[in-house]
């Protein structure tokens, strides 16, 4: 019964092994490798395959004492605890190197890089490769790249301390993805330079040469990691730009308390003055107006109004 038919009869899937390959998956011909399964205690049996060729053995070490290109290609391993058996792991890319002539590797325009500048790592082959590898020692993976016929560009943009190292490339055809040339002549990439960018130093080594290894600090040649003194610097600098803020909130608050208060007095005067009562109007008396009759004693019998 494979793995996958004996999954339907449990109640799921036993978790993955991991897989992997010592002392590295990239294997000069006639050198020794070991691949290793490694699953959970008390696994009842392992299966190491080789895809692609049918073949498999139920053991979770297979040891191979010198390379050949046979032995190229990719794996992957499954565990069973009674009647179930794991997910697969992930694969291993088992390659062979040393089956075609090392190619070149060059830095244009120059190896020795100021800190922010540009570099092309340029591999040339003498045959007609469409795929090529570039790794800088340190890194897990390489950086693969289908370029063109015979050579294949690495730009590295922006450069940072984290790019200084020592880097080789490989060439293959895609055709036979697992049997690469033998390595490059090493080259040594410097950075020289002050930091241009503040930022925190990685704990372990970048996994690519281009993109993501942008936000690396650089610092000046021959000194340590002040990744506690950066962050001090950041902190204060951040307090005194809190204060600094605060002042200026709290003047520009006070000016417009006294522009408001200047203005307010103005206003008060003038609604008391149109809310002021108008004064009272005199009152007006009655003149009397007796005409005379004609009586020299002035003697009045009415008035008529």
């Amino acid at each position: 019964m494979s793995p996958f038919q004996s999954v339907l009869f449990c109640l799921g899937p036993l978790p993955k092994p991991t897989l992997q390959a010592q002392p590295s998956s990239l294997v000069p011909l006639e050198n020794p490798v070991t691949i290793r399964c490694q699953g959970p205690p008390g696994v009842d049996l392992y299966r190491l395959e080789k895809l692609k060729s049918g073949k498999y053995n139920d053991q979770a070490v297979l040891h191979i004492p010198a390379m050949k290109k046979s032995f190229a290609g990719c794996y992957r391993c499954f565990y069973q605890n009674g009647t179930c058996w794991s997910l697969s792991s992930d694969k291993l890319e088992l390659v062979a190197t040393g089956v075609y002539d090392k190619p070149s590797l060059s830095a244009q325009p120059s190896p020795v890089v100021s800190p922010g500048g540009d570099v092309t790592l340029q591999c040339r082959s003498i045959y007609s490769f469409d795929q090529f590898a570039l790794y800088k020692m340190g890194d897990t993976g390489p950086n693969k790249g289908p370029e063109r016929w015979y050579r294949a560009d690495f730009p590295i943009i922006t450069v940072t301390a984290a790019h200084s190292g020592t880097y080789q490339c490989y060439s293959f055809s895609s055709r036979d993805p697992y049997l690469w040339s033998a390595p490059s002549d090493p080259l040594e990439l410097v950075v020289r330079g002050n930091s241009v960018t503040p930022s925190q130093l990685p704990r372990g080594a970048p996994t690519s040469v281009t993109e993501p290894s942008r936000n690396i600090t650089i610092f000046p040649d021959g000194s340590s990691s002040p990744t506690g003194l950066t962050h001090l610097y950041y902190t204060k600098g951040n307090l005194v730009r809190i204060c600094l803020g605060a002042v200026i909130l709290i003047l520009l608050a006070g000016l417009l308390a006294e522009d408001w208060h200047s203005r307010k007095k103005p206003l008060l005067h003038q609604l008391r003055a149109v809310h002021r009562p108008l004064p009272t109007l005199p009152q007006t008396q009655k003149a009397q107006s007796c005409q005379d009759r004609g009586r020299p004693d002035g003697y009045n019998h009415g008035c008529h109004y």
